[in-house]
């Protein structure tokens, strides 16, 4: 039995039936299969980060972040269905563009209509867009790096992407959002992504105090990274990951999408090598590894909110400036006596700021022009002699701070007062380590980790090591006929990992 394709797609609600009517003949398929190949891309940067955030953390805490890069891939993805997309993409807006409607409140009519980039129906740009929520939400959570509880972060998470992040990228990336309106330009993230998630991160970080740190009473604590290649191969994926994050920002297989690609990796390169050599000058004349890496996500940052509309010579200018930049703000913490352990702030609050300043001094028209019949003319930048872009960046930058910060300590102040959300380890859960503590397992197995568990008899149990006979482990614990009862026993029974 054949299709009797005979309708017409109505470019509203779901874009039509599909018992009667070929939705797709209104995309072009190379667009799709690049946008979808993208998405795919943007995802394997989560659990990058997570890697990445492992691999800096002291050895006890190392799981934790890696948890969280998938706790944020279930809870943002859920979020995005429940409501994120409409309050983010709805076809209209509430408040002069301030926030979305619930249009598509789970995912209801999302389908074959075109959505916001009009080369692209909902559905897929639904599945797109998704990723830069996980994105920004897994990079939000480091500020929380080894001393919160994780209930209690999930819960925030949740509430951060919907009442920060929601309306920021509505703002933003809709038709009708009012920064859209005003004309600042972010092609793809500069604000949405990391802006708010570096000024979130950085908030998170303050509430939550200090690290306790036994050696040093007072100061920001500062720990080696417990594995560089952790370190590595999260730079790894986020570099190539990244790909898909500017060049299927473009929302077509056009020839900008493939000047954001190449602009990304040579920005990326740029930086590495930036903060590289500034901190061999700065640091024991040693070509460091973690400098290596931290300057290619300084530089990946720094292009993100331009790489569709500035030309591929001025991605080496965006790269050095925004790698030297955010090499020096990792010094802020000590000035404001934040513990960023992880550097969210210094590499993401403000690379994407500079990155966005640097967008108004540089944005071409000719390069967004590139797009062809996909493009959405601009008047570009300083190199267009726009030369007031640049306040429409700032403006752009000083909203994105006020309401990140705002709202992000008050729903903080707030999740903390109660009881059971209280976001911070107690002081010795702290000191287990936040796996030990909240996961009962480890990134690493070590005989010396243990894990605390309640009295369940006169008898203290312990898991014998290869090779030892289990009598001999439960028989030094139990009671003999020559001993004395007892409803605890004399050290606290500890199980060995």
């Amino acid at each position: 039995m054949s299709l009797n394709l005979t309708g017409t797609p109505t470019g509203t609600g779901t874009g039509g039936d599909t018992l009667n009517t070929d939705l797709n003949t209104q995309f072009d398929m190379a667009n799709m299969v690049w946008a979808a190949t993208s998405a795919a891309l943007v995802w394997i940067m989560v659990p990058g980060i997570g890697l990445l955030y492992s691999g800096l953390s002291r050895k006890k805490h190392a799981l934790s972040l890696l948890w969280a890069s998938i706790m944020t891939a279930g809870v943002v993805s859920f979020q995005w269905f429940w409501w994120g997309y409409s309050l983010v993409f709805s076809h209209n807006t509430r408040g002069n563009g301030f926030i979305g409607t619930l249009e598509f409140f789970g995912f209801k009519d999302v389908l074959g209509a075109p959505s916001a980039v009009s080369s692209l129906p909902d559905i897929l740009f639904a599945f797109f867009q998704g990723m830069f929520a996980m994105v920004t939400g897994i990079l939000m959570v480091g500020g929380a790096c080894e001393r919160a509880r994780l209930f209690p972060m999930m819960v925030f998470l949740f509430l951060w992407i919907t009442i920060v992040y929601c309306p920021i990228a509505c703002w933003t990336w809709n038709g009708e959002g009012w920064l859209a309106v005003l004309g600042s330009l972010d092609y793809a993230g500069g604000g949405p992504v990391h802006i708010s998630s570096g000024h979130g991160a950085l908030i998170y970080a303050l509430i939550l105090g200090k690290r306790n740190d036994p050696v040093a009473k007072s100061g920001t604590p500062k720990y080696k990274p417990h594995s560089v290649t952790s370190v590595v191969l999260g730079t790894v994926f986020l570099w190539f990951g990244w790909f898909g994050f500017n060049g299927g920002s473009a929302g077509n297989a056009t020839i900008r999408a493939w000047v954001s690609c190449v602009s990304t990796n040579l920005a990326a390169a740029c930086a590495a090598l930036t903060w590289m050599f500034i901190d061999y000058f700065r640091f024991g004349r040693k070509w460091t590894t973690v400098g290596l890496c931290s300057g290619a996500i300084a530089g990946l940052v720094g292009i993100t909110p331009a790489a569709g509309f500035v030309p591929v010579w001025a991605a080496v200018i965006i790269g050095i400036v925004t790698g030297a930049g955010c090499n020096f703000a990792v010094d802020l913490k000590s000035l404001l006596h934040i513990d960023d352990g992880l550097d969210v702030y210094a590499l993401h609050g403000v690379g994407g700021a500079i990155g966005s300043v640097l967008t108004g001094i540089f944005a071409a028209d000719y390069i967004n022009d590139s797009a062809g019949s996909y493009a959405a003319p601009i008047d570009g930048g300083w190199i267009n002699h726009h030369y007031k872009q640049v306040g429409y960046q700032l403006a752009a930058i000083c909203a994105t701070v006020a309401w990140t910060c705002v709202v992000t300590a008050i729903l903080l102040l707030i999740l903390d007062r109660i009881p059971f959300l209280r976001l911070r380890l107690r002081p010795e859960e702290e000191e287990l380590g936040t796996d030990g503590a909240q996961i009962g397992e480890f990134t690493y197995e070590d005989d010396e980790m243990y894990i605390p568990e309640p009295v369940r008899s006169k008898a203290s149990a312990q898991v014998p090591h290869p090779g030892e006979a289990i009598d001999d482990k439960i028989g030094a614990g139990s009671n003999s006929d020559e001993g004395t009862s007892s409803d605890q026993p004399e050290n606290p029974e500890k199980v060995t990992v």
